[in-house]
């Protein structure tokens, strides 16, 4: 079991008990991707082995069990009634990242996010989240959890290490886009679950960087979390009402803008059809033109690329351009180690296997010799600053960093707009 303390998970999570128990029940239909549905999902893969090299929890444990293919061949099993579903085999299924490396390799081109959301469901179904882990997922979706948060942050100074499995969020800042009815054609800007605590300077920076582009932007009320973490808990119906909230609050914005890698994808399938949603970095990216920046001074910042950005070459090569732009910046990239084991919720349900998965990026940063280390995904910022816990070496968000050293609007000459 994790420490108990606000945000912690038992572990192991997701209705896992003890492994030697023996079967689960069997698994029944889930809302849009039964039995049928998952072994012909599963029937695409031709067992090649090519994404193992690519699967962060292969790697770290050198097991068939815990690669691609052997969750795979469990959950076919297990759909098609050959092999009652077992707490050992969940388990596996449990400490699978999601970082889909293994879909984005895979030359027969199976759909292992559909199989992986598909089979948690069915595991939800037949063995309910433990109470402190459907606690958690309430938290995130609960209007309180700003509360919940500053509250963290004050009581964080005398609190014992065991009770602190978050970094302490920062002082609270006023953001630059207003809150406020919003027009059409408009931005508005998605805040999130605890990112409304842990990126207030991050939205402030954000605010002067689209104010200096010229644009507008608003931060529209009534939002919830994008429901990642619901979603590969195997809770459907809690993802599908917190998709519904963010279509409801954001559903008179023309584009919305999303700061996190890691809630993107769920966000803009939320919105489909509604607005459409983008990446920060990579608007801003196709506004730079318009914006100039101070000399850096020869500062020297490790830049980590998430799983989740890494898996959209337009905002990586939109952050790598962003960050060139800044004179007297030196941006040392770290190399790809795998997933950094964040993974949502899995920090909290395994701290020691997503400890040993972070490992290779903190030896990398500490290598590079920079004083910072920026990533674009609000989780991976959490893991990391939980071991770089220290003044001198702040863990993020590019935005962050931009908005430290933007001059303001770029001269007209430059832009092309006159005053």
């Amino acid at each position: 079991m994790a420490t108990s303390g606000l945000l912690t998970l038992p572990t192991p999570t997701l209705g896992l008990l003890d492994p030697a128990a023996g079967p689960c029940p069997a698994p029944a239909a889930t809302a849009g991707i039964g039995p049928a549905a998952l072994v012909a999902l599963a029937d695409r893969c031709v067992q090649c082995g090519l994404c193992l090299p690519h699967c962060p929890t292969y790697a770290l444990d050198a097991s068939e069990s815990e690669s691609p293919r052997g969750r795979i061949a469990y959950i076919r099993a297990t759909a098609s009634g050959a092999l009652p579903p077992t707490l050992v085999g969940d388990l596996h299924l449990d400490h699978c990242l999601g970082c889909l490396r293994c879909q984005g390799a895979c030359p027969a081109g199976v759909d292992y996010a559909g199989l992986l959301l598909g089979a948690r469901m069915a595991q939800a179904a037949r063995s309910p989240l433990p109470a402190r882990a459907r606690r958690t997922l309430d938290w995130l979706r609960s209007a309180q959890l700003p509360w919940l948060l500053r509250a963290y942050r004050l009581l964080f100074p005398v609190l014992p290490r065991g009770l602190r499995p978050l970094p302490r969020p920062p002082a609270p800042v006023a953001a630059s886009p207003v809150a406020g009815p919003i027009g059409s054609p408009s931005l508005a800007v998605f805040v999130g679950c605890v990112s409304s605590a842990y990126e207030t300077t991050t939205r402030a920076a954000l605010g002067r960087l689209l104010a200096a582009a010229g644009l507008e932007s608003s931060i529209p009320p009534g939002q919830a979390c994008c429901g990642a973490a619901a979603a590969h808990a195997g809770d459907a119906s809690g993802a599908q009402s917190l998709a519904l909230a963010n279509r409801a609050a954001l559903g008179e914005a023309s584009t919305v803008i999303c700061l996190a890698s890691g809630c993107q994808r769920s966000l803009a399938s939320a919105l489909d059809g509604v607005a459409v949603v983008e990446d920060a970095l990579v608007l801003l990216d196709r506004h730079a033109a318009a914006l100039s920046f101070k000399d850096a001074g020869g500062l020297v910042v490790a830049l980590h690329l998430p799983c989740t950005q890494a898996a959209n070459a337009g905002s990586v090569a939109a952050t790598r351009r962003l960050l060139a732009r800044v004179p007297g910046l030196r941006v040392v990239e770290l190399p790809d180690a795998g997933c950094c084991g964040a993974a949502g919720l899995h920090m909290l349900a395994f701290p020691d296997r997503a400890a040993a998965l972070r490992a290779p990026l903190l030896e990398a940063f500490t290598r590079s010799g920079a004083a910072q280390l920026v990533s674009a995904n609000i989780g991976c910022r959490l893991h990391l600053a939980n071991a770089l816990d220290a003044p001198g070496a702040p863990v993020r968000h590019p935005l962050d960093l931009l908005g430290d050293f933007l001059a303001g609007p770029a001269p007209a000459a430059a832009t092309g707009h006159t005053a």
